[in-house]
């Protein structure tokens, strides 16, 4: 970007989140607000801010005219897309609650969301869609209007003989005459955001307004955003970080969001996109990683030594500009080096990026390095749902990929028993919704947030070393926080998935995921039948799979190596209940399905030691 404006709408004049899209509606109608490709034209389209403000209204009569209360529960389950906004505004705008879904998310669980929340209108994708959660949400009184974006392949007469569901299309008015900003309540109730528990039936976590406003707020007083900025958004809008800093946020910096096709379909939209800002969870940069270390593995030494000689020397490039490593004459290397290696990289990410953001989950501080050293600014996060999420932050002129972040201006955090991170912060829920007894388990009495992850805070920074639940407590008394250790193991490219074990044991194991693409591969290198069984208790793939763990081990301390190893070809998703809809892994789940295979791994004693 050649010349950058600047134009923050506060949290005191926005007042609301549908009184923030009034205003930026009337700032900036000229802009380009989103953009999406168009599946007809084969085409990437613009929509002004002028356009989003007219939509909106739309919207807004048609939801007027069911005749719901100030405070009902509307559902959305649909793709990131500007409907998605122009739903969740009009709601806004109405005085509802927008409950978020996951696409993704199984039937099940989505009645029960449904259900709890006693939603009166769902907004679904296509007929597809109903079709699949119609049987489950059946018998939901409620339920009094079922809308359907996409009228594409679907039986009109079918769908319709159900009283209660329209196409969108017919259920929008043609026009709407523009209704003045509402005195709403920035304290009100504004959405009901179910997190996805690894353990027990999800939560409905009660946000107001001014939570998710003051968090988009505090963020932009830390990090520059310009109106010049394109945001891609590939994170569902149901994930609580993706609607704060990747919806809310652009509208109150007049940024333009670009939203992806599909997953599969991220690295050609990042090069036709070219975004300045995104906002991902590290499984993507990890995917990335491993895709680098695969090209990597092909080349000759050559290669391998100048792409590390690379990232080594950016690396120390950062650490230079970020104060912390003195300038040294290898430096004069970066300009040729980033023409050779680093911006062949870069472009792939479409060679405008000056800001990712990672979130959601833990980041490997090894993918971190290689990335900043090739030139790509990652900032690591940290938050909860119950907090709107952003906790802390790092920032672009201090970095420290290892922590998570300074905590956001406005956010209080200290450390309680057991290591314990408690945070006081201006995006703490009201509560979980229909559950008094949940909300008094993690904010006490002193309004300080329990959040179950251990941590320490060092030069205002704070670093996460563990979940206090997740802590394995060995049989000699050692602690291990498996999470880092997961993080590296899944370095290997030939893991997937996995879960380090031992909880009472003298020694940690561990039960992986082997990666689907490279298992054809393993399997001939050990001249084993992919589709047999016992080639998954091969010894030699065993001991060569713990060898490559225990170098990405190395730095950890001697009690803390897997020694045994359980194999399973089948990935955990949400769908076989082994995921919650934001990838995190549902431990006592997995522990439950291989309890037989943990108990006769550690009843044969620890062989194959690593």
């Amino acid at each position: 970007m050649t010349s950058v404006t600047e134009d923050i709408i506060s949290t005191e004049i926005a007042g609301t989140l549908d009184g923030l899209m009034a205003q930026r509606v009337r700032r900036t109608p000229d802009n380009i607000a989103y953009r999406h490709f168009d599946a007809d034209s084969k085409a990437w389209c613009d929509t002004r801010w002028g356009e989003v403000g007219e939509q909106i209204s739309r919207w807004r009569a048609a939801l007027a005219a069911e005749k719901l209360l100030p405070g009902d529960r509307v559902a959305v389950h649909l793709r990131n897309s500007k409907e998605w906004v122009y739903f969740d505004q009009a709601a806004l705008a109405c005085g509802l609650v927008i409950v978020p879904l996951y696409t993704d998310d199984r039937p099940d669980n989505i009645a029960y969301i449904m259900s709890d929340a006693a939603v009166k209108v769902l907004l679904v994708q296509d007929a597809a869609v109903w079709k699949r959660l119609g049987p489950a949400l059946a018998g939901q009184d409620d339920l009094q209007r079922v809308l359907i974006l996409s009228s594409a392949n679907a039986s009109p007469g079918e769908l319709l003989a159900d009283e209660r569901v329209r196409f969108v299309s017919d259920w929008l008015p043609d026009s709407a005459v523009p209704v003045g900003r509402r005195d709403g309540d920035p304290h009100a109730l504004a959405s009901i955001v179910y997190t996805s528990g690894t353990t027990g039936r999800p939560k409905g976590v009660m946000l107001t307004h001014h939570n998710m406003l003051s968090i988009a707020h505090s963020a932009l007083t830390m990090i520059d955003v310009y109106q010049e900025d394109l945001f891609l958004s590939f994170l569902p809008l149901s994930h609580t970080l993706e609607r704060t800093a990747g919806y809310y946020l652009p509208v109150m910096s007049g940024s333009a969001v670009a939203y992806a096709r599909y997953i599969w379909q991220l690295a050609d939209d990042l090069q036709s996109i070219r975004p300045t800002v995104m906002i991902a969870v590290p499984r993507i940069f990890e995917r990335v990683f491993a895709r680098i270390q695969g090209q990597l593995d092909k080349q000759s030494g050559l290669k391998r030594a100048l792409f590390n000689l690379t990232t080594a020397v950016g690396w120390h490039r950062f650490e230079h500009q970020q104060h912390r490593a003195a300038w040294h004459p290898r430096l004069l290397m970066w300009p040729l080096l980033n023409k050779l290696v680093a911006q062949k990289v870069t472009a792939k990410l479409g060679g405008r990026l000056r800001m990712a953001v990672s979130g959601g989950a833990a980041l490997s501080n090894t993918v971190a390095r290689i990335f900043i050293g090739l030139g790509v600014p990652i900032l690591q996060g940290y938050g909860l749902t119950e907090t709107s999420p952003v906790i802390s932050v790092n920032v672009p002129d201090d970095n420290e990929p290892g922590s998570v972040g300074l905590p956001l201006n406005g956010v209080e955090t200290r450390i309680g028993e057991q290591q314990e991170l408690l945070v006081k912060t201006p995006g703490l829920m009201q509560g979980y919704w229909n559950n008094h007894a949940a909300t008094k388990e993690i904010i006490d009495a002193d309004g300080w947030l329990h959040t179950g992850d251990q941590a320490r805070i060092e030069n205002g920074h704070v670093y996460i070393t563990g979940r206090i639940k997740d802590i394995l407590v060995m049989s000699n008394g050692e602690k291990v926080p498996p999470m880092d250790m997961e993080l590296a193991i899944s370095l290997v490219s030939a893991i997937e998935q996995v879960l380090v074990v031992g909880e009472g044991e003298s020694y940690l194991a561990a039960v992986a995921v082997l990666s689907a693409d490279e298992w054809p591969l393993l399997a001939k290198r050990f001249s084993l039948d992919p589709d047999a069984a016992d080639s998954l208790h091969n010894e030699k793939l065993h001991a060569a799979l713990l060898k490559d763990i225990k170098v990405r081990l190395k730095d950890f301390p001697g009690y803390a190596k897997i020694r045994r190893l359980v194999l399973t070809l089948e990935p955990w998703t949400v769908d076989n209940g082994l995921l919650t809809p934001t990838l995190k892994v549902k431990r006592a789940r997995v522990l439950d399905m291989f309890a037989a295979d943990i108990k006769t791994l550690y009843d044969s004693g620890p062989e194959g030691r690593a």
